[in-house]
């Protein structure tokens, strides 16, 4: 599900790493967005509305909306279209605005 070749753009190779998304260990290019590896491993529903609990995916892929927000390494409201993917990263949904779970 991602793009190889393109007629303008180049996609310089990366490595290939490892990430768990609600307990199951996919894999991602590094420095790709955590959204991204995400829709390459066919999971388009980020988050639910916290109103009325619709479907959120990849809306704007800037930072600028909410439609993204995912708890990453604990840390809730990280906005996955453009937190870089790092190796071993765990990424999950978060409920309503986010809690924080370190402490």
């Amino acid at each position: 599900m991602r793009i190889s070749e393109h007629p303008i753009l180049e996609f310089p190779k990366k490595r290939e790493v490892t990430f768990t998304f609600e307990g199951q260990v996919l894999t991602g290019l590094e420095g790709e967005p955590i959204a991204a590896a995400l829709h390459a491993n066919g999971i388009k529903v980020l988050r639910h509305s916290h109103k009325d609990h619709r479907a959120r995916g990849f809306f704007c892929a800037i930072g600028n909306c909410s439609s993204c927000y995912m708890e990453v390494n604990g840390e809730p409201n990280v906005r996955v279209c453009v937190e870089e993917l790092k190796e071993g990263m765990i990424v999950n949904r978060q409920e309503d605005k986010g809690k924080y779970t370190r402490r």
